[in-house]
């Protein structure tokens, strides 16, 4: 067994796809990464894994010191220096958004996320970092709406990743998130509308869980529905004040659903050197089900996968980033 350190370090970075983004959220962004042991000591290259955040989430948080929660990087030491999977480079970015977050995927309400990411923070690692550059050896991941954006990301640039991991990613939509609509329709007409709430939103000293209920809503339509045309830029998928839902606006929210992706996307799927998920059994947001209907398309089109489901909730299982980690590590070396 190895028994080494790795090395947490910043790359600072001036977007030009996120200058000028509607939100008015900053273009210059950190990227954290992890460095395994013994990278400081030689010229090896190694694989790389992105790891995306889930809602409200940003890269910084995953080396925040937590005695009752293991980092990221004290993870990986753990993983690495037993044997358990290879050394990796690992990247945390930050795509949050004052909404709560981006989908990582590009939106006129939020901003060119995806672009972001593919475009630039992926050359800036290679070019600064000592990684191996190329789709076989560098993979996605992520918890939530990372998982969402590990799946969407990996389906739609598998010529950038060659693994994928998805932790609960968001995925059937019907299940996950039409269930808070009423919540969304009761609070954006209690304060007046989504200007007036998010403005209410920004003012609280502390982000309930009944407005954190109804700003994920009002940042998924930003994601998945935008409209320069429309107040702050969004289509909402329902009628205000009475509820009822805009099939219109709707089928766009499916269309960017990844159980819908899937048969689109089914020659990058199968050309993934490894593909991993699991959900709780019971999730919040029923994404252990959007998960299985998920696994269900992989298998009517030939793609292989491991699927995992463990008894707990959607929320503190960090624990659980152990399995992604080394099964796209061990693919991925």
């Amino acid at each position: 067994m190895a028994n080494g350190k790795g090395r947490v370090a910043v790359l600072n970075h001036a977007s030009d796809v996120l200058h000028g983004n509607a939100l008015g959220d900053p273009h210059e962004r950190e990227v954290w990464c992890y460095l395994p042991p013994g990278y400081d000591g030689g010229d090896a290259r190694y694989p790389v894994i992105y790891f995306l955040s889930g809602f409200t989430g940003t890269g910084r948080m995953h080396v925040n010191f937590d005695p009752w929660v293991e980092s990221i990087d004290r993870r990986l030491d753990r993983l690495i220096n037993a044997g358990t999977m290879p050394p990796v480079v690992c990247i945390l970015p930050d795509c949050f958004t004052s909404l709560g977050g981006s989908q990582f995927i590009n939106s006129t309400a939020t901003g060119r996320y995806e672009d972001y990411l593919i475009g630039e923070v992926v050359p800036l690692v290679d070019s600064r970092l000592r990684t191996q550059a190329s789709r076989d050896h560098r993979g996605v991941t992520g918890k939530s709406s990372g998982g969402y954006g590990a799946m969407v990301l990996a389906m739609r640039h598998a010529d950038v990743f060659g693994a994928m991991g998805s932790h609960a990613g968001d995925a059937y939509f019907a299940y996950s998130y039409l269930p808070d609509f009423p919540k969304f329709v009761l609070g954006i007409t209690k304060h007046g509308g989504v200007e007036k709430f998010f403005e209410h939103f920004k003012s609280l000293p502390k982000k309930t869980k009944e407005s954190l209920e109804v700003l994920n809503i009002l940042a998924m339509s930003a994601c998945y529905s935008p409209n320069p045309e429309a107040t702050m830029g969004i289509d909402l998928p329902m009628v205000l004040p009475s509820g009822e839902i805009r099939g219109e606006v709707w089928n766009r929210w499916v269309q960017n659903d990844p159980v819908h992706m899937a048969k689109a996307h089914a020659d990058a799927l199968r050309s993934l050197k490894c593909i991993y998920l699991d959900a709780g059994l019971r999730d919040e947001w029923n994404l252990q089900i959007g998960a299985r209907i998920f696994c269900s398309r992989l298998d009517s089109l030939g793609v292989n996968y491991i699927y995992e489901e463990f008894d707990d909730s959607h929320l503190g299982i960090n624990y659980r980033y152990d399995r992604s980690l080394t099964e796209l590590a061990r693919a991925l070396a």
